[in-house]
């Protein structure tokens, strides 16, 4: 059997209780780079772990993961494809799941917290709030060769929050497009980095700076009015911009 289960953000804690259960019954955990240790350490002691992380200037083929995971599915053996986040959300769990079915093996998909809205929570940010933002838009800041391109001047146009996955390397392209298709350059800007891990960090700017503001991929970018609110508690003493 094989389970593609959603690891979440990066917090271990907030893997799902069914990915937690599948991954103590695996005997091969196939996972993504940006799957943290805390996560792979709640792993079966002794189960393999093959790490296929499509890391910088070392990807490993789309094609080469669906037929790894055919030969080991043919083998018999209890696999967890382990991606962060969820599985479906641009994270290929659908071409993976699409390889499965042509070779007619069974498997599950087991979702995962997103960091599509754990990240800007993480960070106090809610993604809609009433009389703010009535809607979000999820959208990919990586495209490849021969795709379709986004067209950021129709999200501009949209309204509400624009939530952006893998875009921190072209912040500077989205933010100009943006504004080309109408939004204002004061426009709050979130890049939540490495979101709910210990090395966490949120980098406050604007759509009009956001070009030239160092961020820290991997990085979940959050633009929109909910960009500027910081709703969480804070130790004794400290202080925060908060509405």
């Amino acid at each position: 059997m094989i389970s593609l289960v959603g690891a979440g953000p990066g917090d271990p804690e907030l893997l799902t209780v069914r990915g937690l259960r599948r991954l103590q019954a695996a005997d091969v955990v196939v996972h993504d780079a940006l799957v943290g240790t805390g996560v792979l350490d709640l792993a079966r002691p002794g189960a393999e772990l093959v790490d296929v992380g499509k890391r910088a200037g070392q990807p490993v083929p789309q094609e080469l993961i669906n037929t790894l995971l055919v030969e080991l599915g043919r083998q018999g053996r209890q696999v967890v494809r382990l991606k962060g986040g969820d599985p479906f959300v641009f994270g290929r769990g659908g071409e993976e799941a699409q390889a499965l079915i042509d070779a007619g093996l069974d498997f599950e998909v087991v979702p995962g917290v997103s960091s599509v809205v754990a990240a800007p929570a993480a960070a106090g940010i809610p993604v809609t709030h009433r009389g703010v933002s009535a809607a979000f838009t999820v959208v990919t800041g990586h495209r490849q060769r021969g795709e379709q391109p986004v067209d950021w001047a129709a999200l501009a146009r949209v309204g509400g929050t624009i939530v952006v996955l893998m875009g921190v390397a072209q912040r500077g392209v989205i933010a100009g497009e943006l504004m080309a298709g109408g939004l204002p350059a004061d426009t709050p800007v979130a890049a939540v980095s490495s979101a709910t891990g210990a090395d966490e960090e949120t980098t406050r700017t604007t759509l009009g700076q956001l070009a030239d503001t160092p961020v820290t991929a991997p990085a979940t970018l959050v633009i929109g009015a909910v960009a500027a609110f910081e709703l969480r508690s804070l130790p004794v003493g400290a202080s925060a911009n908060r509405r």
